[in-house]
């Protein structure tokens, strides 16, 4: 029993706000809302009325898919 907890305290959600997420891709903040808007990187999350942020899941998967697609180009 307790499953639900058990889930959730091993696997808390983490979230990069924007700052992170340009000084991680080494890109602006422009291209980052540019790529969402054309559905080519993860939609951030509304955490609050003046507080976004990403699924930091979402945006590694996001980089691997990246990874692998440059590689498989080689």
């Amino acid at each position: 029993m307790g499953n639900a907890t058990d889930q959730t305290t091993s696997h808390p959600a983490q979230f990069y706000r924007l700052p992170h997420i340009k000084q991680r891709l080494s890109v602006s903040g422009s291209s980052i809302w540019a790529w969402v808007k054309a559905g080519k990187f993860p939609k951030p999350i509304k955490l609050s009325a003046n507080c976004t942020a990403w699924n930091a899941a979402d945006v590694e998967a996001w980089a691997q898919t990246r990874i692998a697609a440059s590689q498989a180009g080689k």
